[in-house]
């Protein structure tokens, strides 16, 4: 009986905690659905004194909004947005909500003729709602979209939709990529790239270029993407993450040219200008499996530290296994890792250029034998490197010798070689260029800050209309005094 008269009492607890956490969910969601309408509506404000003042920078700040916004939004919100801007009449509003599946019904608007709509705004729109088609995987959709928003964007042209248009030329190409039709849209972005030039849409060109650089990537067209980079040239005020991609690409394409050197250089200008964060991981992987790829065809040992980043270390298992064959020049191990992670680099393109470190295994060999050993007969050699004759170990031997690589003699009627003493280990100039390297990138580091810095507009004009009313009350005063209508006793007052 006992339990039987606390069950009632138990019950309406229970469903008020319900009811409250029913209204607690509903009034999150309705303050969410606010903040995100309120922070649209701030970026339309935004844009438009973009327009007004013509500067970037408020295009910027509603950009960065761009991943908050995104993981907030929802078809409602943004339905809501568009009819509130638009119009319920307008065929602008009509057209998003067809493609968000919302009907513009029903919305409570007090507009009842179109708009004066701004086109950084409707473009901005248009953004959004294939960003968000993106998110719910509405491939073709989005696709469609896109196409109509790059047809208007060729119509427009207007200082203030750089980067705007940037963006959409950017998620116009991810559609495509993600529904293998990336081929379709190469004339197009040629045609874009030569337009955005035309008119210094410096984003745009920028976007643009790297856009046709992975479609040639894709497609494994590198001879036209040296090209493409021959002919044009990236703009110094596109933005830092454009200019990181460049640089990737231009290290692809010195890498599979043997040009390592420059591969290198261009690979550590990528690292350095990526934003080190969690958001770009991926790209970081990419960028480091070549990096350490082209080190090792150079003849260095990337440092130890690159792969025990949280970031880095899963991915760059396969790399450290074909780095330490080639650190100890055991060339059994790099057949070893090159069969067991085949369809890896394969998958990430590396494939052809790991086959060339073979050579580089077999030097290094030669390197720590010659420094271990005075003298070493050739088929020592051969059952150390594994070669497979010793007349394969005779002409490695020979070439490592005439390359520099070993300080050695080789005897062929004896059949060994014999290392020289080492006099003197610190003879190189490797210091000196090192030091020169790390100058020269703080300079040119120090020149694009000052590139970079930013002024108030018009400030001068301030200065010099203070210089000319002080100028012009200098000349009031030397005139008065020539006329003589100064008093010097009144002049003085109560002194």
């Amino acid at each position: 009986m006992a339990a039987e008269s606390k069950q009632p009492k138990n019950e309406p607890e229970a469903m008020d905690i319900e009811e409250d956490e029913e209204t607690k969910q509903l009034r999150l969601e309705k303050e969410t659905t606010a903040s995100v309408i309120a922070e649209l509506k701030r970026n339309f404000t935004l844009l438009e004194r973009a327009v007004e003042t013509i500067e970037s920078r408020f295009t910027t700040r509603v950009l960065r909004t761009l991943p908050s916004i995104r993981r907030r939004l929802t078809s409602s919100i943004l339905s809501q947005v568009i009819s509130e801007y638009y119009g319920t009449d307008a065929s602008q509003a009509s057209e998003l909500l067809n493609y968000l599946g919302e009907s513009d019904t029903g919305m409570d608007v007090d507009s009842t003729k179109d708009k004066n709509i701004l086109p950084e705004v409707d473009m901005y729109l248009h953004l959004m709602t294939m960003i968000y088609l993106l998110d719910q995987n509405e491939l073709q959709k989005g696709m469609e979209l896109a196409g109509k928003s790059v047809e208007k964007l060729v119509k427009l042209n207007r200082r203030t939709m750089d980067q705007l248009a940037a963006r959409i030329y950017f998620y116009h190409a991810r559609f495509y990529e993600l529904t293998d039709r990336l081929a379709e849209i190469r004339p197009m972005q040629l045609t874009s790239l030569r337009t955005a030039t035309l008119r210094r849409d410096d984003e745009t060109q920028a976007t643009l270029l790297n856009l046709l650089l992975r479609n040639y990537f894709v497609h494994n067209l590198y001879d036209q993407a040296d090209k493409l980079v021959s002919k044009s040239a990236f703009p110094e005020n596109a933005g830092n993450n454009q200019a990181a991609r460049y640089a990737y690409y231009l290290g692809r394409i010195k890498a599979l040219q043997l040009a390592y050197t420059q591969a290198h250089t261009y690979l550590t200008q990528a690292i350095r200008k990526a934003p080190q964060n969690n958001v770009t991981a991926g790209f970081q992987q990419t960028v480091y499996k070549f990096f350490i790829v082209v080190q090792l065809l150079l003849g260095e040992i990337p440092e130890r530290s690159i792969f025990r980043q949280p970031i880095l270390k899963k991915a760059l298992v396969p790399y450290l296994y074909i780095t330490q064959a080639v650190r100890v020049g055991d060339l059994n191990k790099f057949q070893e890792g090159l069969a067991q992670f085949d369809s890896v680099f394969k998958k990430d393109k590396t494939y052809t250029l790991i086959l060339r470190l073979r050579h580089n295994v077999i030097k290094t060999g030669i390197r720590m034998i010659s420094l271990s050993y005075s003298k070493i007969s050739l088929r020592d050699i051969c059952l150390k490197l594994h070669l497979d004759s010793e007349e394969d170990a005779e002409f490695i031997v020979s070439k490592a010798i005439r390359d520099g690589v070993i300080d050695a003699t080789l005897d062929h009627n004896g059949g060994f070689m014999k290392s020289k003493e080492i006099v003197d280990i610190y003879s190189t100039n490797e210091p000196q260029h090192a030091f020169n390297n790390r100058i020269t990138f703080c300079l040119n580091l120090h020149n694009d800050a000052v590139k970079a810095m930013r002024f108030p507009l018009d400030a001068h004009r301030k200065e010099l209309a203070n210089a000319e009313a002080a100028r012009e009350r200098e000349r009031e005063l030397a005139q008065e005094i020539a006329e003589g209508d100064m008093d010097d006793e009144g002049d003085l007052g109560e002194y």
